[in-house]
């Protein structure tokens, strides 16, 4: 790799748009964005911090940020099996902390920046080789960031057909109630009529029955339409 210059630290050197700040903050972030936006963070780590080393104290800045939001996000990542269930946690252990897990790699490449910064920041000559380092490592992490991202796109999706299964079964038992309620109203309105005057409040209560099945019926199709429209999202 060709040596890195060094000059003098200075702030009129060119940005680029996205690296003059850090990225936002999670707020509502899924799981799945939040495991894919790492692999972004990490290349814009890598970009600033050869930026800062050619003596932009704004990309220094800005790649000090970056790794800040970088190590949150990760922090979180790696905390979610405490928040999943029992399968879902298992997979999410493996690929971090398994026998063939990323959570070492992901950690080093975190530190390998820190200590480029840091070297940056002291203007060191061992910087060069610092960014030496932290470049050859970016293949390797963008592997490692992919296999989280798809190990959390499986979790999503398995919890989300587990969901649409259990919404299934509800939506099921919900019918099945109306279909015996509107028996129910059916044999309320016959014996309401057969009683003539005496049943009229009877026939009232029946035809309200009634209502309240065909509103649920209404409920019980939207239900399924969302169902659907989520399966088909996913």
């Amino acid at each position: 790799m060709a040596a890195f210059p060094a000059p003098a630290r200075t702030t009129s050197m060119p940005t680029l748009p996205s690296s003059a700040s850090a990225a936002p903050r999670d707020n509502g972030m899924s799981l799945v964005n939040l495991a894919a936006r790492q692999r972004m963070l990490s290349q814009r780590m890598v970009l600033q911090t050869v930026l800062a080393a050619r003596g932009s104290d704004l990309h220094l800045k800005a790649a000090r940020g970056t790794l800040a939001l970088f190590a949150d996000s990760q922090a979180r990542l790696v905390e979610t099996p405490r928040h999943l269930d029992a399968g879902s946690a298992d997979v999410i252990r493996k690929v971090y902390q398994g026998p063939s897990g990323v959570g070492a790699t992901i950690d080093q490449f975190a530190q390998q920046v820190d200590t480029a910064l840091g070297l940056t920041e002291r203007q060191s000559p061992r910087v060069e080789d610092a960014l030496a380092r932290l470049v050859e490592s970016t293949d390797g992490v963008l592997d490692a960031l992919n296999t989280a991202t798809t190990a959390f796109d499986q979790v999503s999706k398995t919890r989300s057909e587990t969901l649409m299964r259990e919404l299934a079964g509800i939506v099921e038992s919900i019918q099945t109630v109306a279909r015996e309620a509107k028996v129910v109203s059916f044999n309320a309105q016959v014996m309401a009529a057969r009683a003539g005057q005496h049943g009229r409040e009877f026939a009232v209560v029946a035809n309200v029955l009634s209502g309240i099945t065909n509103e649920i019926d209404g409920l019980s199709l939207q239900a399924v339409s969302l169902a659907g429209r989520s399966r088909g999202s996913n």
